[in-house]
């Protein structure tokens, strides 16, 4: 059975995140809250626990993984990122937006856009998030919990454990989370593209 740990949202209790990293380095896939929807993820390393994540979510090879990014400095090490573009990102993050971006060397093959060389990464704007990457020091490779016919991503813990009972290894509650994904940019091109619009103002990238 999964461990399911109850973390205060706004003052998550670092014993439990201490505990959730050990279970992350040891091979574990967990649920997790962010300030979008509850995302799924494991440690960037973890070949099995990507197969797990896409079995559960039942998308094949070609659905990306995003990184989840503790700041900045983190994302850079990730991406790269001109001035324009990073002018960009600290005026919207932390925040519900994901970032498509040219990757760097330290992005495995496997985990880019097979044709484009382009990696998703995000910085949430939660505590729980916050403090999981700091105690982890390098970003989740992570996906939205939505299950295959579901309308809208999971926001229910119980609801969550319900369903997936022993195919996670830890489940981090912090109650009920929204049920809307992140804005998505491609900024790869001449000029910044939206993906899809979600929780974060796109009116703050200039979009209308």
């Amino acid at each position: 059975m999964s461990q399911h740990f109850y973390l205060h949202p706004d003052n998550p209790q670092h014993r439990l995140i201490r505990e959730a990293v050990k279970l992350l380095k040891s091979g574990g896939v967990m649920v997790y809250p962010t300030d979008s929807c509850y995302a799924i993820g494991c440690m960037i390393g973890n070949k099995e626990g990507m197969e797990r994540i896409r079995a559960i979510r039942g998308v094949d090879d070609k659905h990306l993984f995003t990184l989840i990014c503790r700041d900045l400095s983190e994302i850079s090490r990730f991406a790269l990122v001109d001035n324009k573009q990073y002018r960009m990102l600290k005026s919207v993050t932390p925040g519900g937006y994901t970032f498509i971006l040219e990757a760097t060397k330290e992005v495995p093959r496997r985990l880019q856009h097979p044709k484009r060389s382009t990696i998703g990464l995000r910085v949430p704007e939660h505590a729980v998030v916050a403090m999981l990457l700091a105690e982890l020091d390098e970003p989740i490779l992570s996906m939205t919990l939505q299950l295959p016919g579901d309308e809208y991503p999971l926001n229910d813990p119980e609801d969550i454990l319900e369903r997936l009972g022993n195919r996670i290894n830890v489940m981090l509650d912090s109650g009920f989370c929204g049920i809307e994904s992140t804005t998505v940019v491609d900024l790869t091109g001449a000029a910044p593209e939206l993906i899809r619009a979600g929780t974060g103002d796109v009116r703050r990238l200039g979009f209308e």
